[in-house]
């Protein structure tokens, strides 16, 4: 007589434990997280938004976390060369992503081969700030107001140069669906950040940029002049700066949101705890000053409201991206 074995309740029970023991693991690193100093890699040069609002998070967090958030820039590429770099750091929430939007709902329309997936290879852990850009002019351009600066532009096709912090840049995009709306034509100068592209503007190599902030206390002081912000709705901070839709383009949205990544595989408590301490830090005054000094507004939400916004971006800028054939070029 054959005698027939049945491994169907052994295998299970294995199964099942193997899962527990995955699950105690999590639990345990998420206990012991983080067990060495943060690294917050920031895919822009020093100076611009990404930075400012990025060594704000990491000291603020360095208190909470009682570890050192070490700040270090890695830009190029429009953000592609710091986001590369978290993305391939070890998943174990130590290495993070300070970034703009466009790294993972802009760069994949502009780079035929992306050296990262972003869909797969960042895991979004919480945003950060709605980064506004405000319509910003050399005083040597002879306009007093948005509506002037359009005429003077549509009186010289060419003659004026704007500045950027790379091609596919929220400051670019917004640019380029300006020239689209109003029928402008301008040269576009892109560079490898927001602070250098301000330091041409503010020399007068330039004539005109949209800021991401920055620029700000130079249009306080009077060496620049700020003409229009790029959102929906006028700045609660700028309540007298009109917008682009008051000027005639219609449904213009240049925000963008900025936010903190980790790589693709992080564990999902690491995740969760980080998210959690950025929300805190971000309720803070003194981090709350700096993002409003940027004229940006601070984000405090879900990581399925972050997630969320940025399908709505992907899908609106790669649609403007596509139509008007915008590369990185």
């Amino acid at each position: 007589m054959t005698t027939r074995r049945c491994f169907a309740a052994p295998t299970l029970a294995l199964a099942a434990a193997a899962t527990a023991l995955l699950v105690l693991a999590g639990a345990a690193h998420a206990q012991t997280f983080p067990g060495k100093p943060l690294t917050l890699i920031v895919n822009f040069p020093p100076g611009g938004a990404a930075d400012v609002i990025g060594r704000a998070l990491a000291q603020q967090l360095s208190e909470q976390l009682k570890q050192q958030v070490v700040v270090t820039n890695r830009p190029g590429a429009n953000g592609n060369i710091g986001a590369e770099a978290a993305a391939k750091a070890p998943a174990d929430g130590h290495t993070l992503l300070m970034s703009s939007g466009g790294a993972v709902t802009v760069n994949p329309f502009l780079y035929p081969n992306m050296p990262f997936d972003p869909a797969k290879d960042l895991t979004p852990v919480a945003s950060a700030a709605r980064v506004l850009v405000f319509l910003m002019t050399h005083p040597s351009v002879p306009v007093k107001d948005a509506r002037e600066f359009i005429a003077y532009v549509k009186a010289h096709p060419g003659r004026l140069s704007f500045g950027s912090p790379g091609s596919g840049s929220s400051p670019h995009l917004a640019t380029e669906m300006m020239k689209k709306q109003l029928g402008l034509f301008a040269v576009h100068v892109p560079y490898r950040g927001a602070a250098p592209a301000l330091t041409d503007l503010l020399a007068g190599n330039l004539q005109f940029m949209f800021d991401p902030g920055p620029g700000l206390r130079h249009a306080k002081e009077g060496r620049l002049r700020m003409l229009a912000v790029g959102s929906p709705k006028r700045s609660a901070a700028y309540p007298d700066v009109p917008t682009l839709a008051e000027l005639g383009a219609t449904g213009f949205d240049a925000d963008t949101v900025f936010g903190i990544y980790a790589p693709g595989a992080t564990p999902a408590a690491v995740v969760s705890q980080l998210h959690d301490e950025i929300n805190k830090a971000l309720g803070t005054p003194k981090v709350q000053d700096v993002i409003k000094s940027l004229g940006a507004e601070p984000q405090i939400g879900t990581r399925a409201e972050f997630i969320a916004g940025q399908e709505r971006d992907r899908a609106r800028f790669g649609a403007f991206i596509r139509d008007n054939k915008i590369s990185a070029d």
